[in-house]
């Protein structure tokens, strides 16, 4: 016993040694948004430039070594050299106007409106996981864990995403890959903005229709969905049909991370009551691709279940079904599941999906598009079970006693707290 005792503790001291070596071996130098062939980008005038070509970051090199302990993951494609557009925002769409900083946990981010009332957002391509990393982990000198893991993430996933959603008749917020030099435009934002790169998108709130919808009344947010559904009570609905496609979808593509403030909703009036058409946004988390030792181990069903990566078979529906799924489809048919299963096995077809990784710029294309092609295919193939089995496990699920994500300001009655139409009022 003692024996066994000492081999186990010489195990995680040698664990704990290989886990600090991989964690300290990283560029000595971290770049972003680096301009190829541009050597002093001070004294570039961008003006005479439509498009330049640029890295997104050095910071995920690394040894074969760190990518046996934290993983391969993308890091080619984060400092592979793609073609961008430049922008101006003075000239883009007759003049955007900068409204307001965003951003969420690890996404910088800048809120614009053009002339007409619509808006858009510029979200940051580099990430900054600061915001996560526990201070138990940067006291142990582990924060590299969160860091690097951002990895995983494809930089320009969110491209193909949009063209799937597209052919799957999902909406989406059109986003596109875009240099912003500094300039102006950008006002107070010009230093901590400009000069990088970013995806440029519609935003999730817009008093203006920039969907293919007709009668919009708006686009709004889930919290203001919830502020509106108090006073418009019965008269508003959820369009059930379109968001379990999109929630089905969101198992196609293996985006695990769909809590309630990467929703937007499209107000559209309808044969006298007022239906919403969910508008996923933030597709960071499309096409996740965790391996090695150290995120096998966080995102293992016993750590983190909601952490998934984007493998062939999905491994654990249970850890997929979020508060969001229980606030707005408590009680949907499993027939509009199947339904709708059905329908994105038919509309993603081989060739659909081949031809949607053609988004990508051909170097990015050559890097990932082989295996993410067959990992979309099988998933597609067994949605049919996956659409069974999600619902399956929505249906044990307990109704929400905390309010959504976004929501925990809004004073909401018990009943539009537990979920979406819980005994509305008429």
């Amino acid at each position: 016993m003692k024996k066994a005792l000492l081999v186990i503790v010489a195990l995680i001291i040698v664990f704990l040694t290989l886990l600090y070596i991989s964690l300290n071996s990283k560029p000595e130098i971290v770049e972003r948004s680096i301009l190829v062939n541009i050597e002093n980008i001070n004294s570039i005038d961008f003006r005479t430039y439509d498009s330049i070509i640029i890295k997104a970051t050095t910071q995920y090199k690394s040894t074969e070594f760190k990518e046996l302990m934290q993983g391969e993951h993308y890091r080619n494609a984060w400092s592979a050299p793609v073609k961008v557009p430049v922008l101006y925002l003075d000239t883009l769409y007759g003049g955007l106007t900068v409204t307001k900083e965003g951003g969420g946990k690890q996404t910088q981010s800048l809120k614009l409106k053009d002339s007409n009332g619509i808006y858009y957002t510029l979200r940051s391509i580099n990430k900054n996981p600061d915001a996560l990393i526990p201070q138990f982990a940067k006291t142990l000198g582990l924060e590299n864990i969160v860091i690097d893991g951002i990895s995983a993430q494809h930089p320009y996933g969110a491209i193909v995403a949009a063209k799937l959603a597209e052919t799957a008749n999902i909406l989406h917020t059109f986003p596109k890959v875009v240099f912003i030099p500094k300039q102006d435009a950008l006002d107070q934002y010009n230093n901590a903005y400009g000069n990088r790169l970013y995806l440029f998108e519609y935003e999730t709130e817009s008093d203006k229709n920039w969907t293919h919808y007709t009668n919009v009344v708006s686009i709004i947010d889930t919290d203001d969905l919830q502020e509106k559904k108090q006073s418009e009570k019965q008269n508003l609905k959820i369009d059930k049909n379109a968001l379990v496609r999109a929630r089905l979808f969101d198992l196609v593509i293996g985006d695990w991370d769909r809590h309630a403030k990467q929703w937007g909703w499209i107000i559209q009036e309808q044969d006298g009551y007022l239906n919403a058409i969910p508008l996923p946004v933030d597709r960071d988390n499309a096409f996740f691709n965790a391996e090695g030792l150290i995120p096998n181990l966080i995102a293992n069903r016993n750590v983190m279940p909601e952490v998934q990566a984007f493998e062939k078979d999905i491994d654990y529906l249970p850890g997929l079904v979020q508060p969001f799924d229980i606030y707005f489809l408590q009680n949907t048919p499993e027939s509009v599941f199947i339904e709708e299963a059905k329908n994105l096995q038919n509309l993603l077809s081989d060739e659909a999906i081949d031809e949607a990784l053609r988004a990508w710029p051909q170097n990015i294309y050559v890097l990932d598009a082989q295996s993410i092609s067959k990992k979309l295919k099988s998933r597609r193939n067994d949605l049919w079970a996956y659409a069974k089995g999600f619902k399956k496990e929505l249906d044990k699920k307990a109704l929400l006693t905390e309010p959504l994500k976004g929501s925990e300001d809004l004073q909401l009655p018990i009943n539009l707290l537990s979920c979406f139409e819980c005994g509305t009022p008429q």
